[in-house]
This record gives structure tokens, C-alpha cells and sequence, in this order.
């Protein structure tokens, strides 16, 4: 077993070979997206001529994750969406990069780097169509023997503004709910939210029996009400609380050394709360700027993580270590 709360500058399907069967509680991570970025590294995924390329390597990962998540473990999968070119654009020198397979996409992944053209198109594709990559890969994962259990919108008050005019501009992105069983750990309590409640008992329910001008029917359940025509909430420390929805609304935040849109803390912070125990360990194959592990040691859990990139590893590392000592700080 690898030494926890320790990124490593490697590839992921290296460094998950040399994990224990069983041994990761859960697992939060957003890869490259396909043909979004250029990270300069080598064998990078995000770059392969073919949507059905890029499915393949990731199935490839996600298949070692599986085998290193306990058997109660959980996956949380971001992905972003691309659009075919209009078949019109090449490089000056007259090739055709990977990047130009893909219309350049105002994402949180960030734009691609060298040369951006409308592209050509990729085979099974007509110009302008969305390529459909997040449900491409969630299906293949789920042929590869995962539970897909929920697609969760990450809906972004704040997208980046596109120039588009036959479309409304992208706002959203997807996080998958993977499991290994069909029996695993989520803690739902830990990610209630406020439910809207505007305190008038004589359009309440309590329990399955309606009472009305606060008389309670009979046998009614305690701790669980609704209002008319809405769901169900239960009063938690004076205040009442509903199961969380699956529309998840965050703001995206540039981080400033990475030059480009990370994944918000805010974003993943719920995944972490429901998909792993205080003390466990969570995964990220591609952990980027080291957001979850960020997250993770704030909640008093522990991380691994892979990323190819050594300027990334950088960042990541001092980001943990900055919040670490601000937290030691604060218990002084």
C-alpha cells in the first residue's frame, strides 16, 4: 500500500497497480476531458483521435479503481461535454491535431492549448453535433460492471460566456454516482440541506396523515412533514432539513497558479461527506491542482493521488500544505 495524504507524479494506471485490492473507501476525480487540453505530458488522456478511444483508456482506469475500492466503495465522476467541429478548420501547416477534432468550448476544464479551428469532424459525427462523452462513458462504465446509480447536474451560476448564436450557452457539467455494489456507503444526513419552509402549520403534513389548523391526525410519524404538494422534510437541530436534491448549483473559481478553472471545493465537498467514512481514504487518479485532497484532509480523512504533471503536483502540494498550517494555526 502506497504512503497516504501523498500525491505522486506518475500515471494512474501505474500507481493504481501498486494499491491494494479493497483498500480505498471512495473515489472523486474529474479526467481530462477529450479534446479540451494539452497538459504536456505524455500518454495524457484527452488527446486520442476518437471519442471511442478516449472511452476505452477510460475504462481502462476506472476498472483499476474499481479493483482498489472496497467492496461498500463509491465512485464520483466529473465530466464536461464537447461538440464535432464544422469540418471546416486545419492547422496553418495543413495537419490535423487532436485538438481541431473538438470546437474550442468555454468549460471549466479551460481551453486547449496551440491551435484551436473549428475542426474537421470525427467518423460517426456530423458537424456542430454534441459528441455526448459524459453518457458514452458513463454507459461503458456501467457495461464494465459499475452500478451507475445517479447523474448529478453540476449547474454554474457563473459559466464562462461563449460566442455561440445557435445554441444557449453551456452552463452545466455532470457528476456520476458510480458504485462497486449494489449495497454501499452513503451518508445522506451529512448532506441535507435547508428545506424551504415558511412556518404556516395549516398546510402541513406530518407523517402520511394530513392535520389541518394544527389538529394532528392519528398515527401520524414524528419528525417528517410536508408541506401540500412538496416532499417531505424532517426538523434536525431546530431547523428543517431535506434529503439533498441531485441539481447542484456552484460557482466556478479560477485558481490563479493553475491558469484555468479547477474543481471547487464546494463542488466535491458533498461527495466526500456522503461517499467516505471519517478517518477512511479517498482516491483522485487525476488529482489536478489537489482540490480533494484539500477537501479531504479538511474532513478529517485521508487521500492518495496520481497526476502526471510535476508543475500540477507543485501547486497541489503547497495548496494542502498552506491549508494545513492555517488550520494548525487556528487550533492554537
Amino acid at each position: 500500500m502506497l504512503e497516504l495524504n501523498k500525491i505522486y507524479n506518475m500515471d494512474c494506471l501505474e500507481g493504481l497497480k501498486l494499491l491494494d485490492d479493497n483498500s480505498i473507501d471512495c473515489c472523486v476525480t474529474s479526467p481530462p476531458y477529450w479534446g479540451l487540453r494539452d497538459y504536456g505530458v505524455e500518454k495524457q488522456l484527452g488527446l486520442e483521435d476518437t471519442p471511442e478511444e478516449y472511452v476505452e483508456n477510460i475504462v481502462k482506469v476506472f476498472r483499476e479503481v474499481k479493483r482498489v475500492l472496497k467492496e461498500d466503495g463509491t465512485l464520483w465522476l466529473n465530466l464536461g461535454d464537447s461538440y464535432s467541429g464544422s469540418g471546416k478548420g486545419r492547422n496553418p501547416d495543413g495537419t490535423v491535431h487532436v485538438s481541431s477534432l473538438i470546437a474550442k468550448q468555454g468549460t471549466s476544464a479551460g481551453t486547449v492549448m496551440g491551435n484551436v479551428k473549428s475542426g474537421i469532424v470525427p467518423n460517426g459525427l456530423k458537424p456542430k453535433d454534441l459528441v455526448g462523452i459524459p453518457w458514452r462513458v458513463a454507459f461503458a462504465l456501467q457495461s464494465d460492471g459499475w452500478y451507475l446509480r445517479q447523474d448529478i447536474i453540476w449547474a454554474k451560476p457563473n459559466p464562462m460566456p461563449e460566442s455561440v448564436k445557435d445554441r444557449c450557452t453551456k452552463s452545466h457539467e455532470y457528476i456520476f454516482l458510480l458504485s462497486k455494489s449494489n449495497q454501499y456507503y452513503f451518508d445522506y444526513e451529512a448532506i441535507e440541506e435547508p428545506a424551504n419552509y415558511d412556518g404556516r402549520k395549516d398546510t402541513l403534513m406530518k407523517g402520511s396523515k394530513k392535520y389541518s389548523n394544527a389538529n394532528i391526525m392519528p398515527n401520524a410519524k414524528p419528525n417528517s412533514f410536508a408541506k401540500e404538494g412538496h416532499e417531505r422534510w424532517k426538523w434536525k437541530n431546530g431547523l428543517p432539513m431535506r434529503r439533498k436534491r441531485d441539481v447542484w448549483f456552484v460557482n466556478v473559481k479560477p485558481l490563479r497558479e493553475a491558469h484555468f478553472a479547477t474543481f471547487p471545493p464546494d463542488l466535491i465537498e458533498p461527495c466526500i461527506l456522503a461517499g467516505c467514512r471519517e478517518g477512511g481514504i479517498v482516491l483522485d487518479p487525476f488529482m489536478g491542482s489537489g482540490t480533494t485532497g484539500l477537501v479531504a484532509k479538511q474532513q478529517n480523512k485521508n487521500y492518495i493521488g496520481f497526476e502526471m504533471n510535476s508543475d500540477y503536483c507543485d501547486i497541489a502540494n503547497k495548496r494542502i500544505h498552506d491549508q494545513e498550517a492555517q488550520m494548525s494555526l487556528f487550533k492554537l
